[in-house]
């Protein structure tokens, strides 16, 4: 069964400035640690990405996925599981509100995994993936 964990950071950027780094998925290398490769495999008609293969090493679970991509206005991605070597399914996304001078962001995740795992530890893997992907955001953001 597939399990849900969401988390939020405020960033000190726009809106615009955080989802122009959240869009950039040829640099998600150079911020999160978990993703080696990105690749964009199609994009719409405004040059968003619509679908990315991700070469994913998180120590013990290595992946390569592909993940289609949903953007609802300026203010909202979410992504969904096309193909994956260790995913069943995997459904997050990333939500911005302007929050005075910056922007909150929420991250959503939904992952189910293809091997056997303890519920608690797979929660626990869900909640480190989203921490480190707001902090990661967060300070790739600030830094520009």
């Amino acid at each position: 069964m597939a399990e849900h964990t969401s988390s939020s950071i405020t960033i000190e950027a726009a809106p615009a400035d955080v989802m122009a780094v959240i869009a950039d998925f040829a640099r998600y290398p150079d911020w999160t640690g978990e993703v080696k490769e990105a690749q964009v495999l199609a994009t719409d008609a405004q040059g968003r990405a619509e679908q990315v293969r991700l070469v994913m090493d998180a120590g013990a679970i290595k992946d390569d996925q592909t993940l289609a991509y949903t953007w609802t206005g300026e203010h909202e991605v979410s992504w969904t599981l096309v193909k994956s070597q260790m995913l069943r399914s995997l459904d997050g996304t990333y939500v911005l509100r302007p929050a005075g001078k910056g922007t909150e962001v929420t991250y959503r995740l939904t992952v189910d995994v293809k091997i056997p795992m303890l519920g608690m530890i797979k929660r626990k893997a869900e909640k480190v993936i989203t921490d480190r992907a707001l902090a990661g955001l967060k300070k790739r953001v600030e830094s520009k």
